[in-house]
């Protein structure tokens, strides 16, 4: 068969050699380009354009270099151009190519197979682009070749077993993040003595791992993560690696040996890989014990991951021998026994994770004693007795989860010393006394304080006023008295707080309602009483609101957040009425004159001083114009020459607009600002985003930061900015006013009429939101770290297309590294003051262990908006109701559960014309929930680009074309198109 098929090679390489028999070597070479030129359809960067302008020798066209005397080309390198259209077969005519990388890019149809006819090629990059097919046989005869890179395509098929076999010289090989199938084609007479790096993750290879593996001797790279591999974990492969350093094998079906209960033969086989420095085989079916010899493998093992699995017994002592260990997971398996306390032993320990098994007995003091630990997670297990004192002495704990087990005994009052902690959870346990005043006052936490469903009592404590960028408290289901602290308005970055289930007593407190960025306040099941504060009804913010089974009265009012409410929220107090459909009526008309009468009043007030404000502005003639927005290159334009092409709008039209910016042309807020609607005098309609003044040097921040982004960038799913006015007691941007809101109203509706999402406007939406953030990671004039994704920030446009929106606290980095803008309006925009970056729920979670914020974090954010968008569930429920991230609890039902994990999603119906459309909601729900997974895992460096996510996405998309399902939206569109 390899006969014919170099036979065929062979003949078709003559037939281009006679085709081309007028053209001789630098002619032919030329001829070859401007033939790939003509097959790229579209070419932004210019790169191609500028080819024949330069006359006649192509040596000096971008991307091209020649040999210096030969004057043939050597190496093509187009890669990051984002190029458009198909890779020509006439390359195959550039028979002196060494290097060709075209990677990068959006480059459509099959790998041509002229490409084999490159006997000199040492260097194939064809990554990151959307080549379908399979990977041609012919590329098996590049007996030179050392570097193959054809990553996150759409590839298919089985890998040809020539590539393997007759590339001996290959050193790097990267299959990863496609869609290939088949045995992993090494055969034992295969030798690839050179190969250092293997990379297939993310693919549908199956079988056994190839005992031929072996035969690599210099392999220090291997990564078959997120395949179907099976088998047993091999015990005479790895011994023969001795420079091996990664290893990762999670997410296969291996088990271990001896009828899958016996480890020891695969860990003895790792003593001779002595530079081994990360181990993962997460998510497989591994049973038994963890062999005590595992102290014996790699001192210089940095990483173990053995979470997800069905192991048992206890966790061996001998793990301790791996000093230099800075990350163990082996959370989410049978562990019983008690924790060692030896684990004290291995100093440079930043992130520990024991939860979810069965692990007894008390927490080791001695856990307090690792210098360096960041993180300790263990959740969800059967530990008893008290929370130990000596974690006090963790200076670098950021985040403590001891939820879910029987700890009893008192909150510790040294907690109060972890002066780094910004997550503490003891939910679910047996706690008691009061929260002691020292924790309370642990200004640190920034994420959120969870000690729900514990025993304890006493009032809440005045110091959680401290909290004041905490954005999730929850006490609930506990014995909490006396009243509500008004001391708790300081919180002022609150976004969850719950306190129902306790016996708390007295009024609502207005400082509560009154919180800028509150979205769900839980009360119920108290003894509250008194009349709703005014604050709650002028709230943007506030979704969800709950005061069910307390003593409120009064009448319930009709405007703002009461307007979508349900009866739900106001059941059990019986001296509550209104016209909310299952409440007693108020009656008479002068009890809802005398509930109008404040508003009425409020409203004569605000028109008074908006008149005497819009007097004085007259008076004074201080009108703030403001400029329309400018692409990356418009920028760069003289200010003069903008003020001469761009309207202005006055400060006075947008007060004009927007009513003197009414409350009843509120349509939200955010971390910053309130949102309002308008409309100017020539019929436009907008939002006009109101920075808050009282937020100080960070408004100023956000504000730069905010018009820097949307002056850079210029992308048809983010938002554009119409004006963007400033002085000094006020700052606005000006935007289209959205008619259909944002994700979050259909994902949390307030009214039950609000209609479900179809199943493709779910995927339209998150096309176009993954192409938005791609754009902004990879395509933009300066790389964008948006920092706060979630679906109150994707709005929709009339045609329900998608818009990333509310860029107050992203980052600009210049590309390289991720390395700020050196621009001194940026400098230091990036770490906002005392703002954690993102939403609870939607933090990557290595933000909480001092990591800087990355695009890494932004795919982490997407991840958990897609999970959202399937579970109808929000993260912040499962949180604080299940003591689960949203990864967690959709791992724990998939795939045997899908029907569970998608039973509140709030889907509509869907057309379609294929005869197999009963099954095709069920296999994209998996596929979504397969990339929803990815995106959220734990490692930021296992998470896909959001390039690859906007890859798979558009993969989904053409599938429901070729079933027939309507999609108005067309085809999707690549990461880097514009406006």
């Amino acid at each position: 068969m390899a006969t014919l098929l170099f036979l065929s090679l062979v003949l078709s390489a003559f037939a281009m050699a006679s085709a081309a028999a007028p053209l001789q070597g630098a002619s032919r070479d030329r001829a070859a380009l401007l033939s790939f030129a003509s097959a790229i359809s579209s070419d932004p960067s210019g790169a191609l354009a500028g080819w024949v302008s330069l006359g006649s020798g192509a040596c000096n066209w971008t991307g091209v270099t020649c040999h210096r005397l030969k004057k043939r080309v050597v190496q093509l390198d187009l890669s990051g151009r984002g190029l458009r259209g198909v890779i020509s077969p006439a390359i195959g005519n550039l028979s002196f190519l060494v290097v060709l990388d075209l990677s990068g890019n959006s480059l459509s149809g099959t790998i041509p197979p002229e490409i084999g006819c490159l006997s000199r090629l040492q260097q194939l990059s064809l990554s990151k682009n959307f080549l379908v097919g399979s990977i041609p046989v012919e590329l098996g005869f590049l007996r030179q070749l050392i570097y193959l890179d054809l990553d996150s395509n759409r590839l298919s098929g089985r890998s040809p077993r020539t590539l393997f076999c007759n590339c001996t010289s290959l050193q790097y090989v990267d299959l990863s993040n496609n869609s290939l199938s088949g045995k992993i084609p090494l055969d034992n007479e295969c030798r690839l003595p050179d190969l250092r790096f293997l990379l297939l993750w993310s693919n549908n290879f199956e079988g056994p791992i190839p005992t031929a593996l072996s035969n690599s001797s210099m392999l220090a790279w291997i990564d078959f993560e997120s395949n179907y591999l099976s088998g047993a974990l091999p015990s005479t492969i790895f011994d023969k690696m001795p420079f091996l350093q990664f290893l990762y094998l999670s997410y296969n079906n291996l088990s271990s040996h001896d009828t899958t209960t016996d480890l020891t033969p695969f860990f003895a086989s790792l003593r001779n890989c002595s530079h081994l420095q990360e181990l993962e085989l997460a998510g497989n079916n591994l049973r038994g014990h963890i062999p005590p010899l595992i102290g014996d493998i790699s001192i210089n093992l940095v990483q173990l991951h053995l979470d997800d699995n069905a192991i048992s017994g206890p966790i061996p002592p001998n793990i301790s021998n791996l000093v230099n260990l800075t990350y163990l997971n082996l959370s989410y398996n049978y562990l019983n026994g008690s924790i060692p306390p030896d684990l004290s032993r291995l100093r440079k320990l930043e992130r520990v994770y024991l939860s979810n098994n069965l692990l007894s007995g008390d927490i080791p003091p001695s856990l307090g004693g690792i210098p360096r630990l960041g993180l300790l997670d263990i959740s969800a297990n059967r530990l008893t007795g008290s929370v130990p004192d000596s974690l006090s002495d963790l200076s670098q704990l950021r985040r403590l989860m001891l939820h879910k087990n029987h700890l009893s005994g008192r909150i510790p009052a040294s907690l109060g010393n972890c002066i780094n902690l910004e997550i503490l959870d003891l939910s679910y346990n047996r706690l008691t006394g009061r929260i002691p005043s020292d924790v309370a006052a642990l200004s640190s936490l920034k994420l959120y304080l969870n000690v729900s469903s514990n025993l304890l009592e006493g009032p809440l404590p005045m110091e959680l006023s401290k909290m004041d960028m905490i954005l999730a408290l929850d006490l609930s289901s506990n014995n909490f008295s006396g009243a509500i602290p008004s001391q708790l308005g300081s919180c002022v970055a609150l976004e969850y707080l719950n306190l129902s289930g306790n016996a708390l007593q007295g009024t609502l407190p207005s400082s509560v309602g009154a919180l800028p960025y509150l979205q769900v306040l839980d009360l119920s099941s108290n003894r509250l009483s008194g009349t709703m504060p005014e604050s709650l009804q002028a709230s943007a913010s506030l979704k969800h609101f709950n005061i069910s089974f307390n003593n409120f009265s009064g009448a319930i009012p009709t405007e703002g957040l009461f307007a979508s409410l349900t009866a739900d929220s106001f059941r059990g107090n019986p001296g509550l009425c209104g016209s909310i459909v299952g409440m007693p009526s108020c009656g008479t008309k002068p009890a809802r004159w005398s509930s109008a009468l404040p508003i009425l009043l409020t409203v004569i007030g605000t028109t008074c001083i908006i008149c005497l404000l819009a007097y004085s502005l007259v008076r004074k003639s201080r009108t703030c114009w403001c400029s329309h927005r400018t692409s990356h290159r418009q920028s760069l334009i003289a200010s003069e020459e903008q003020k001469q092409h761009h309207p202005r709008i006055s400060y006075r039209q947008l007060v004009e607009a927007t009513e003197g910016f009414a409350e009843s042309n509120l349509v939200g807020g955010g971390r910053f600002g309130h949102v309002y609607k308008g409309t100017l005098p020539d019929e436009t309609r907008i939002a006009v985003k109101v920075l808050d003044p009282k937020s100080g040097v960070e408004i100023s921040g956000s504000f730069k930061r905010e018009c820097q982004v949307l002056k850079r960038t210029r992308h048809r799913n983010l938002i554009r900015v119409i004006t963007a006015c400033s002085k000094p007691d006020f700052k606005a941007l000006v935007l289209p006013l959205m008619p259909n809101g944002s994700l979050e109203k259909y994902l949390n509706p307030p009214i039950e009429s609000t209609p479900g999402l179809t199943l493709i406007q779910v995927i339209s939406i998150l096309s176009d939101v993954a192409e938005g953030m791609a754009y902004l990671h990879h395509y933009a004039p300066f790389r964008v770290i948006h920092c706060d994704l979630k679906p109150s920030n994707v709005l929709l446009d009339e045609d329900m297309t998608a818009l990333v929106s509310d860029f107050g606290i992203s980052k600009l980095v210049s590309g390289v590294n991720d390395d700020c803008i050196d621009d001194p309006e940026s400098s230091g925009f990036h770490s906002i003051t005392g703002l954690l970056q993102g939403s609870v729920g939607y933090i990557a979670p290595e933000y909480g262990l001092g990591g800087h914020p990355s695009t890494q974090g932004d795919v982490y954010s997407f991840g958990v908006l897609l999970l959202e968008m399937i579970t109808g569930k929000r993260p912040t429920d499962v949180i604080f109701h299940e003591g689960l991230t949203l990864h967690d609890w959709v791992k724990g039902h998939y795939p045997r559960n899908i029907e569970v994990i998608t039973s509140r999603a709030p889907l509509g119906q869907y057309r379609s014309t294929s005869a197999d459309h009963k099954e095709l909601p069920r296999d994209v729900m998996a596929e979504l929930i397969e990339l929803g997974l990815v995106c959220t895992q734990l490692s930021p460096s296992m998470r896909p680009t959001m390039i690859d996510v906007a890859h798979e996405i558009c993969l989904l998309k053409q599938d429901l074309a070729r079933h027939g399902v309507e999609d108005d939206t067309g085809c999707c569109s690549t990461p880097n198109s514009s406006f």
